[in-house]
Parts: structure tokens; C-alpha cells; sequence
């Protein structure tokens, strides 16, 4: 005897209310051109797959449907190819390259290995110049801490920073001229191999900035340093590089026992040190920032899995996702 009860109606994969990241590896083209915002600060996305971040032409609010995107002001703007079949077109002056701790006590192979984080120094080396030359800030954010900032690290960030043993940590002496681990002015706290020079170029043209960070994200708290400087110099597009991508556990080197030479190093200590790279993503994300970020100048030494989420996420929520070439190519593209 057959039931009584009808059958639910069949249903999508995706329900209607679900975000468009759920259960899709790529957004589909919007069939008609779409306005996010308001009047004072939007993005344009059209059919043809570009995403105009410029604020700089709105959609009026009549019907839009037969809108064409306009033409690219070369003097000015700059398209981006990213992943996922578009176009983001950013004003060059309100753009700036965010390299987060590209700094010797993250990539010194004296102090740990990272070969990933090594491999996006090239990268870097190649994107910098081409922005500069584009009218982008180059803002190399890093940890700097203070004597005073050492006395209002919260305890769980201060033991993140710890071996296992509890020792070490903000402020404790590391092995060789290296200093004291992220102090401002150690050597650990520079830039690592060429970037270091780099910066100072940049520095002397005008064109980049060097700012301190106390926490992981460099946007964390109500007016960070980085956060004014973006907000004073009117940058809303930021291109995302640096390490770490995610949470880690990374190992550094710590000298050798005294029955061993002084110039050996083992690797005989872990500490936990979490995603600096995203956590000023997800911060600039909730701030309102364009954020676009550059997969082959962002590393972790995460198990396989960790960077690919953030990349997944990148592209998917927070903005989007492309590299270093197809930047260098959109910024080449002049009037």
C-alpha cells in the first residue's frame, strides 16, 4: 500500500538563500551589470568579467542591462587579471603592495627552514619596481616591538611565541648577531636577503613605507599604524604578500650545546607563529579594503591543505586571488 504523503518537491543543490562560495569552485559571470554599494563607495561588475574597483563610474539607477564597461583611463587605473575568469580594475594611486614579515626571523635559514617563504623573494623582487613605476605604494608591514609594547602582549599571543619549554620569546636574545627576537632594529626584525635593499631604494624614491606591527594582523585594533596610513593616503586596493599565509608551527634554530663547535645550530625547539599574512586579510576584509592576493609571494609552512584554504577563501569571500606576473603585466599596460 503506497504512502499517503507527497513527496517533497525537488530542490537545488544550492539553495537560493546559500552564499555563492558554497558548493562552487568559480562564480559565474553576472548576466547583467551589477553595482555593490552605495554612490560613495562601490564596485561595477559587468558580464564581460571585469570588476571595476576604481569607484570612479556608477551605474545609474535606471535599468543597466544594455551598459557597456568604460574605457580604461590608462593614466590612472590599471586591469588586473585574477583567477576565476576576471578582470579587477584598480586606480594605481589608490593601490598599495602589503608585504607582510618578509623578515629574517621568519626566513633566515640560519634561524629556521622555509623554503616556500625563499621562493617568494624573486617574486617580490620582480613585482616591486613594476608597481612603483605603476604610482603604487609599496608598504612593507613587520613586527617591531617596543620595550613598552613587551609589557601589553596579551598571554596567549606571548605564548605562541614560546619553545615548548617556555623559554625564549618577544624580546629574548637569539643566536648570533641576530638580536633580540623581533625587537625594532635587530637584525631578525629586518628584511630578509635583497628586500632589505630593496626597501631602502624604495624609501629613498618615496614610494615605500616601512610599518610596525605588535600583533599578528597589522589592522587588529582601533587606529593600528598601518590603518591610518591607508586611510590618510586615501588606498583602498591592497595586494596581499608575505608569510605566514595561515596558522603555523614553525621551528627556529637555537645554537648548538656547548659540546658542539659554535657554529653549529640545531633544530631542537618548536613555537607556534599564526597566520600574519591572513589575519591583516580577514582584518582589511571586515575594514572595507580591495583585497587581492598574490598566491606565488604568500607561503606557509603549514601541512598541505592550510594554503590552499586561504587561497580558496581568498578568492571565494574575502576578494581575490592572482600572482605576481599578471600584475606586472596590467601595471606595464600605460597611456
Amino acid at each position: 500500500m503506497g504512502s499517503s504523503h507527497p513527496k517533497p518537491p525537488a530542490q537545488d543543490p544550492i539553495p537560493a538563500h546559500d552564499t555563492p562560495i558554497l558548493g562552487m569552485t568559480e562564480r559565474p559571470r553576472v548576466p547583467a551589470p551589477a553595482m555593490y554599494g552605495d554612490a560613495g563607495n562601490f564596485w561595477v561588475e559587468y558580464p564581460s568579467g571585469l570588476v571595476d574597483v576604481s569607484r570612479t563610474s556608477p551605474l545609474p539607477k535606471t535599468s543597466t542591462a544594455n551598459i557597456n564597461p568604460p574605457a580604461i583611463n590608462l593614466e590612472s587605473q590599471m586591469d588586473i587579471h585574477v583567477d576565476g575568469d576576471r578582470v579587477v580594475r584598480v586606480d594605481r594611486k589608490r593601490t598599495a603592495l602589503v608585504v607582510i614579515d618578509m623578515q629574517n626571523f621568519f626566513l633566515h635559514p640560519d634561524l629556521r627552514a622555509h623554503p616556500l617563504g625563499l621562493e617568494c623573494v624573486q617574486p617580490l623582487m620582480n613585482v616591486v619596481p613594476a608597481l612603483r613605476s605603476a604610482g603604487s605604494k609599496i608598504l612593507w608591514v613587520n613586527w617591531g616591538l617596543t620595550e613598552h609594547e613587551l609589557s601589553t602582549i596579551p598571554p596567549a599571543l606571548i605564548r605562541g611565541f614560546k619553545k615548548h619549554n617556555a623559554a625564549g620569546g618577544f624580546g629574548s636574545d637569539l643566536p648570533g648577531d641576530f638580536g633580540r627576537l623581533l625587537m625594532r632594529g635587530a637584525y631578525n626584525s629586518e628584511l630578509y636577503g635583497p628586500l632589505q635593499a630593496e626597501f631602502k631604494k624604495g624609501e629613498k624614491e618615496g614610494t615605500d613605507v616601512w610599518i610596525h606591527k605588535n600583533r599578528m594582523s597589522g589592522l587588529w585594533g582601533y587606529q593600528t599604524a598601518l590603518d591610518l596610513y591607508l586611510k590618510e593616503n586615501g588606498i583602498t586596493t591592497l595586494l596581499f604578500a608575505g608569510v605566514n599565509a595561515d596558522q603555523v608551527s614553525g621551528r627556529f634554530r637555537q645554537p648548538a650545546p656547548p659540546t658542539l663547535p659554535s657554529t653549529a645550530i640545531s633544530l631542537s625547539h618548536e613555537a607556534s607563529y599564526r597566520g600574519c599574512v591572513l589575519g591583516t586579510l580577514v582584518d582589511a576584509y571586515f575594514r572595507g579594503y580591495d583585497c587581492i592576493v598574490l598566491k606565488d609571494a604568500t607561503a606557509t609552512t603549514s601541512p598541505e591543505g592550510a594554503y590552499e584554504s586561504v587561497i580558496y577563501n581568498s578568492g571565494g569571500s574575502y576578494g581575490f586571488v592572482t600572482d605576481t606576473g599578471r600584475v606586472i603585466a596590467g601595471s606595464a599596460v600605460k597611456a
